[in-house]
């Protein structure tokens, strides 16, 4: 059983890197650390932990501030 949480994690990963960038792709990777983190704590392992607790908290950093980014107003004809 804990094999399968590092098999699911290694595909998450694995297919997250596939993807170009943004949303889906921080989810996805997210997700990836998330069970990486939990397969780590299973094994007794602190380097599997460690690197993705980082992993984690660096894919919601960019989520939010993707998230604060301001988007840009669509210009009208007439304002050239």
């Amino acid at each position: 059983m804990i094999d399968w949480i590092g098999y699911t994690a290694s595909v998450l990963i694995a297919v997250s890197l596939t993807i170009k960038g943004g949303f889906y792709f921080r989810i996805l990777n997210m997700t990836g650390s998330i069970c990486f983190f939990i397969y780590g704590i299973l094994i007794g392992s602190m380097p599997v932990v460690l690197i993705n607790i980082y992993c984690v908290f660096i894919n919601i950093f960019y989520l939010v501030r993707k998230e604060k980014k301001p988007q840009a107003l669509p210009q009208e004809d007439g304002d050239k």
